[in-house]
């Protein structure tokens, strides 16, 4: 069994990884990544920020797991359409 000093010494990093220093930013790149939309990986990254882990979770495997052409769009519905429920229940109590 080798120490903890070691693993993390000998931890393969990738270019993307030595830039991330919080925890949302790997979820958003993570979502960007899933859904095949790089190019807005800002926007993800910001919503891992703003809302929940575990809703942004269900979404992307919503998204991810669909036969959509446009994931990023479908995703961002669903997020909306969550957002809604989220809302009507708040405003029912």
């Amino acid at each position: 069994m080798q120490p903890l000093k070691n693993i993390i010494i000998n931890r393969p990093t990738t270019l993307v990884d030595k830039y991330l220093t919080r925890d949302f930013q790997e979820l958003g790149l993570k979502i960007a990544q899933m859904l095949g939309d790089m190019p807005h990986k800002s926007l993800y990254i910001k919503l891992a920020k703003t809302h929940d882990r575990k809703t942004l979770e269900e979404v992307m495997s919503f998204a991810s797991d669909s036969n959509a052409r446009n994931k990023g769009a479908l995703f961002m519905w669903k997020l909306k359409e969550i957002k809604t429920k989220v809302s009507e229940k708040d405003q029912d109590k």
